[in-house]
């Protein structure tokens, strides 16, 4: 019985123009239960690509700008620490200041400069000198500036 079966030819009770070869290869899906296959355009594929290449781009352009803002600013603040510094260390200082401590810088008249103890509220109407910053000297010997009078500069 085998035999009778091995020799028998296969007919396909489906109509030959209903059966593709390759059904991979068709442009739709060949089953009931298959996956719709919509043919697009290439021209709309490269356009979202193109859309999400520009917004990913756009991000990150604007993340590099925002770290640029940081980075001017810092530069900017120790632009202000040098000069204030500078100011500091050719000043008048009567006494040996001390490590965290709060002191102020001033301009006298004759245009040199002094570290004092007394805030600028402190001097009340006796105040004859500008006032230029409030600073704080740091463990490795440089000068914090807590507050700068921006008029002075």
């Amino acid at each position: 019985m085998i035999e009778n079966q091995e020799n028998e030819e296969f007919i396909n009770p489906i109509d030959e123009s209903k059966v593709a070869e390759n059904p991979a290869t068709l442009p739709y899906a060949h089953t009931v239960g298959g996956v719709v296959i919509k043919p697009t355009e290439q021209g709309a594929i490269k356009a979202k690509a193109l859309t999400a290449m520009q917004q990913q781009t756009d991000k990150q352009m604007q993340q590099l700008y925002e770290q640029m803002q940081t980075l001017a600013e810092q530069a900017k603040s120790i632009q202000s620490r040098v000069e204030v510094s500078r100011y500091v260390y050719e000043a008048e200082i009567p006494f040996e200041p001390v490590i965290g401590h709060t002191y102020y810088l001033y301009l006298r008249e004759n245009g040199r400069y002094f570290l004092s103890m007394i805030a600028a509220y402190e001097w009340g109407k006796s105040m004859k000198f500008t006032y230029i910053a409030k600073v704080s000297l740091l463990a490795d010997h440089t000068w914090e500036v807590l507050e700068e009078n921006v008029q002075s500069f």
